[in-house]
């Protein structure tokens, strides 16, 4: 697995893609309501200090597979928010989410100087409260019937993981970051 930039059109357009599926987009909230986005705006967003956006790749072929991403980066306070998209859906349960994970974990950490990292999910979303867990981030509060889903209002959990808490998975990180 490699994490790679969002740094040509037709990588940004098949992240686009996975983002305009319902089945991705219903668990992300891009501000002001938007939770699909066009190739466009993705493309504005690599650009901005505001979010470290990466491709995931397969080990076998190095096909991307599923974005990573760090969103709403603050320098000045050293936070962020983590959010992951698995895009290819037949490479589900095969660890490829929670390697790209860990890997941008390390990366906020280690190469942005980030010290605390924030993830939420959908109260209902228990893949992602399972991947939350074992990434062994911290609950830290619900916003209540924030987030709504075919017309129906869901509670987001939030949790956080500090820098000195992450259990760096070297070699993953490694292999994502040297290629």
């Amino acid at each position: 697995m490699e994490l790679i930039p969002l740094d040509n059109d037709a990588l940004i357009n098949l992240a686009a893609g996975w983002l305009g599926e319902q089945r991705n987009y219903q668990w992300l909230d891009f501000g002001a309501g938007a939770q699909a986005i066009s190739p466009l705006l993705l493309k504005v967003m690599t650009q901005k200090d505001a979010h470290i956006i990466r491709a995931f790749t397969a080990d076998d072929d190095g096909k991307p597979i599923g974005l990573a991403a760090l969103s709403n980066v603050n320098a000045g306070f050293k936070t962020a928010v983590l959010w992951i998209v698995l895009g290819d859906r037949s490479y589900s349960a095969k660890g490829y989410a929670h390697r790209a994970s860990a890997a941008m974990l390390t990366l906020g950490f280690t190469q942005y100087g980030l010290e605390c990292i924030n993830a939420w999910a959908v109260e209902c979303n228990h893949a992602s409260l399972r991947a939350i867990k074992r990434l062994h981030f911290r609950p830290i509060g619900r916003q209540r019937h924030c987030h709504y889903i075919d017309g129906k209002p869901y509670d987001r959990l939030w949790f956080d993981l500090l820098a000195s808490e992450h259990r760096e998975e070297n070699d993953v990180f490694e292999r994502a970051i040297a290629r």
